[in-house]
């Protein structure tokens, strides 16, 4: 596929947008993969990297190579993603912790709007896809409920971690930054990179790396081979998140951090007007909105461009 400049500019806005949505549990930048329409290229992108692309590598060289394993697709998308999680690190830390309310009912119009769009692909549902979906929402459901895990910081735990987690990642609807708090590395991996531990993140990517390449060849098949059924099941994976990411909580039980401080450690979901304090109804729901507009405008663009 011979693309022009504004299409691989296009390709690396597309990588910020999944790496915001990876740096925050709850939101998975499969999703905006997926609506945007690079989800399965990327995966089959993936699923190149393999023997196969080193025989190419031998025979061809470096240009039969780079074409093989579609290189400047995955340069443009990494080069995003990566820009995106050094520079909104921070903010989304920030925003977690002083507008949470706002920022999730931001993510929850992100994903009411995934979902549909993500569903309207398939033509035509019959019961087997309902019952994917049915499965794919309570798996999703149930990962959201399970209490995170107090672990140890070693490298081969930090390792196990990102290999786990990647494969999140690139599943629409399950956060791979949720996997990571639930294992309890979460602030781990994000304070690695805000301060720059080399170490740290060397052996995270590793693990990705690992991880990626197992995982997407699995995803790659079901496509190829089941293709409707597979999203149905990715967008009950979608509905079931919803639950993770309710912007109103009530905090039943707190942990102390790494750095000495005091941070939610159980929650439940509860009515807004319920919610002990200030619960910004009126702006919960414009932010919903001006995530809902936002995906459906991404889905716009990249119907344009595909």
């Amino acid at each position: 596929m011979k693309r022009s400049l504004k299409d691989y500019l296009l390709i690396s806005a597309k990588g910020i947008a999944m790496g915001a949505a990876d740096v925050v549990p709850g939101v998975s930048g499969g999703t905006i993969a997926f609506i945007t329409g690079i989800y399965e290229e990327l995966l089959s992108t993936i699923s190149s990297v393999n023997i196969e692309s080193l025989k190419v590598l031998k025979n061809d060289g470096i240009k039969g190579f780079w074409n093989h394993i579609n290189g400047s697709f995955l340069v443009a998308l990494l080069l995003g993603i990566g820009i995106s999680i050094a520079s909104l690190a921070k903010l989304i830390t920030y925003l977690l912790k002083h507008h949470d309310i706002l920022l999730w009912s931001f993510f929850f119009g992100l994903i009411l709007s995934s979902i549909y769009l993500v569903g309207k692909t398939i033509k035509k549902w019959d019961t087997i896809k309902f019952l994917a979906l049915l499965i794919g929402s309570a798996i999703a459901y149930y990962i959201t409920i399970l209490p995170p895990m107090e672990n140890p910081d070693a490298l081969w735990f930090v390792f196990l971690s990102g290999a786990i987690a990647i494969c999140a990642m690139i599943l629409p609807g399950i956060s791979g930054s949720f996997i990571l708090l639930l294992l309890g590395s979460y602030e781990l991996v994000l304070s690695a990179i805000k301060d720059l531990k080399i170490s740290t993140i060397a052996v995270f990517g590793i693990g990705c790396v690992v991880g990626l390449l197992s995982f997407s060849k699995l995803l790659s098949w079901m496509f190829k081979k089941y293709h409707d059924l597979t999203i149905a099941l990715l967008t009950g994976f979608l509905v079931g998140s919803l639950n993770k990411i309710w912007p109103w909580k009530l905090t039943t039980s707190f942990r102390i951090n790494s750095h000495g401080e005091e941070v939610p450690f159980l929650q439940e979901n509860i009515l807004p007007f319920n919610y002990d304090g200030n619960p910004q109804l009126l702006m919960a729901i414009l932010m919903a909105c001006v995530g809902l507009a936002i995906i459906i405008l991404m889905e716009k663009v990249a119907s344009k461009n595909n």
